[in-house]
């Protein structure tokens, strides 16, 4: 069976391309090797937050972060509007909170960091972020407010992808294991499946932490991707009376309010391979971090834990487009990134297709980076 494109990844980028894709007409299917959205994307917390998140080393990515950020609004709107699925974008901001003075030393550089960057954040007094959010403790001495930081409800996300990618026109084959990509003479042909092969004039490998395990690939064009685990969990507020409404970052833990009341509360970073399994003490650094922030989460009940795999390159930036092997295109190692980066992903790549080349934002962050070794910029923590 011939396909014009062929997709290999049903996470938020593979879902993201394929519905730009399908919506300007190119015959696309989608290939994911479980269901769609429900690998890392599903286990993210959704942040949108390229200010309270940017560091020393990171000048590289952060004009691509902040360009998918500011496509974020839009993007959501016609997501919704296409799927008729809402997706909880909001747009309250975010804190980032000290707790003591060493970490309001540390705090404070990185303000002034992201200040020399332009960025529009703002130092707050202990007593001015608990005029924000008044259940935080009072331990916190300080913070940092980013009110264009968003989020999103990344699940909702995936499922407004998935109808919107079919009401387009895309043909998404779940639980379809890819087990190789064929090249001949340095062009793509197709994709290998468990049953079949499926001849492609172009094939998009999205698939995450799993890029570089798919078989078939030449070793110089095999993205340096790997897994990152993350391990996260989520308490139940009141939803009629959330003890915080922004996103609050602390030095252990992050918490995430969604509008059912859920709050989410992450992430470990581990280098443990693909390794799933929940610790304990993997979870209970996260609610101690959780609880010195706000400590009125005591009594609430657990309602889920969960761990996924971060899709993390060598300098944990994307790699996005061109491989040096005709027909084949990567979209992959976004990190702890992918949901935000999925805008600008899915444009660069449709801009790749439909005009031969990257946009200009794109182009520092393809493969041939880490053959000239000049990758983009180390990255920090995890979500």
């Amino acid at each position: 069976m011939k396909e014009e494109i062929v997709i290999v990844g049903g996470g938020i980028c593979g879902l993201s391309i394929g519905w730009f894709l399908a919506r300007s007409g190119y015959p696309v299917t989608l290939l994911e090797r479980g269901g769609a959205g429900l690998g890392a994307t599903w286990a993210a917390a959704g942040m949108l937050a390229p200010h309270a998140e940017a560091e020393p080393g990171e000048e590289g990515l952060l004009p691509l972060l902040r360009a998918s950020r500011d496509m974020w609004a839009d993007f959501a709107r016609e997501l919704e509007a296409a799927s008729g699925i809402p997706v909880d974008y909001r747009d309250e901001g975010t804190l980032v909170v000290a707790l003591d003075r060493d970490d309001a030393e540390r705090l404070r550089f990185l303000y002034e960091f992201q200040r020399g960057q332009g960025l529009p954040t703002e130092w707050l007094s202990g007593y001015e972020a608990r005029r924000m959010e008044p259940h935080l403790s009072r331990s916190v001495v300080a913070a940092i407010y980013s009110p264009q930081d968003h989020q999103v409800d990344n699940r909702k996300v995936a499922r407004a992808l998935v109808e919107a990618f079919r009401r387009a026109g895309g043909r998404l084959r779940e639980h379809t294991e890819v087990t190789g990509i064929v090249i001949d003479e340095n062009r793509v042909l197709g994709v290998r499946l468990t049953r079949g092969f499926l001849e492609a004039r172009t094939v998009i490998l999205a698939a995450g932490a799993w890029s570089a395990q798919i078989p078939g690939l030449p070793e110089e064009v095999r993205p340096p991707v790997r897994p990152v685990k993350g391990q996260m969990l989520a308490v139940q507020m009141p939803p009629e009376a959330p003890l915080i409404r922004h996103v609050v970052w602390g030095p252990d833990a992050y918490l995430v309010p969604r509008r059912d009341g859920r709050l989410l509360i992450g992430a470990t970073v581990e280098e443990k391979g693909f390794d799933a399994s929940l610790t304990a003490g993997g979870i209970f650094r996260l609610l101690r971090g959780a609880w010195e922030m706000l400590p009125g989460i005591d009594e609430l009940p657990i309602v889920e834990m969960w761990a996924g795999f971060r899709p993390g390159s060598r300098d944990d930036a994307p790699i996005l487009g061109p491989t040096g092997v005709e027909g084949l295109i990567l979209a992959t190692g976004h990190y702890r990134n992918g949901i935000l980066l999925a805008p600008i992903t899915a444009y660069a790549i449709h801009h790749l297709i439909a005009r031969g080349e990257l946009p200009e934002i794109a182009k520092p962050f393809t493969l041939e980076r880490f053959r000239s070794r000049a990758p983009v910029a180390p990255s920090g923590s995890g979500r």
